[in-house]
């Protein structure tokens, strides 16, 4: 069964934070919408964004969502930066181990990442001379392996959000990746888009794999021009790449026919990243969910 989710970073509530002037909405009010819209399950967002211990299980079931997931990013290809960053994974998994009492039938999913590198920041869809080298991919599976561990050791399954600007952008950074690790992968069709893959075949070809999708529709022109400019995530972000379903290039209904023929089992976090601008408010951010959930209703009813 596919549950809906959706996420902080949808409203802007993420790292980036919005434009000078606009207001982003508090965890009730994206809650709210959430469930006025339909929607089953929330993200993350930043630790503590949505609360902590009762407080964060109070909201949820205030709201009838479950939590789904969470972005947590690591420098898995530097052994040193990786040490010091673990504190941060235990601080997420707290938050996330608070939340299983709410929905234990459908626990989240610490949903990790690579930090990746300026260089690769500014260069979105990587390069030529831009990827790991043997003993950089060494380090990334050792590190993995760390992480992961940590992870089951909570009683939760990890997932791999391959994503833009990082070691694991490209489809063959994917293939080496999901060669190396034991750990599902989030397939994240607009991000798999910027990394030059396509979602349908990225879908058939690692369908075993997949343990949770993040989805999303992009405009192919815009990630190309921020490409072709050497613009970095911000650019991609502020341009509003990422465009509410069937507004962009995604083929939705063939993909959602296939990801359900597949048998998926899991959270569909539906993700419009956005860095709002100045004066923007909740509204359009509402009417956007609300049409992206009349689009998933055939197959999420």
């Amino acid at each position: 069964m596919i549950s809906l989710a959706g996420a902080p970073v949808s409203f802007g509530v993420f790292e980036l934070g919005p434009a000078e002037g606009a207001v982003l909405p508090g965890p009730d009010e994206l809650c709210e919408v959430l469930q006025r819209r339909g929607y089953s399950g929330v993200d993350l967002g930043p630790i503590g964004f949505l609360g902590r211990d009762e407080e964060l299980r109070e909201r949820l079931r205030r709201y009838g969502l479950a939590l789904a997931g969470g972005w947590v990013d690591l420098p898995f290809s530097d052994d040193d930066a990786f040490a010091r960053a673990l504190p941060v994974l235990q601080e997420a998994l707290d938050n996330f181990v608070e939340a299983v009492p709410v929905d234990p039938a459908r626990p989240p999913k610490p949903t990790l990442a690579d930090s990746g590198s300026q260089s690769r920041r500014a260069n979105p869809g990587g390069g030529p001379g831009l990827g790991l080298d043997d003993r950089g991919w060494d380090a990334f599976a050792r590190n993995m392996e760390t992480a992961a561990g940590l992870v089951r050791s909570r009683g939760l399954e990890p997932t791999f959000h391959h994503h833009a600007c990082t070691f694991v952008e490209t489809p063959e950074e994917i293939d080496r990746f999901l060669a190396c690790t034991d750990v599902g992968i989030t397939l994240d069709t607009g991000h798999l888009i910027l990394g030059g893959g396509d979602p349908l075949t990225g879908l058939r070809q690692w369908g075993a794999r997949i343990n949770h999708v993040h989805i999303k529709d992009a405009r192919v022109d815009v990630l190309n021009a921020v490409v072709r400019d050497k613009g970095d995530m911000r650019a991609v972000w502020a341009g509003k790449a990422f465009v509410p379903l069937g507004e962009g290039d995604l083929d939705l209904e063939t993909f959602m026919d296939e990801l359900l023929a597949a048998g998926f089992d899991g959270w569909l976090v539906l993700e419009q990243d956005k860095i709002p601008a100045a004066g923007e408010t909740i509204d359009s951010t509402d009417r956007d969910h609300a049409a992206n959930r009349e689009a998933l209703r055939r197959w999420i009813p």
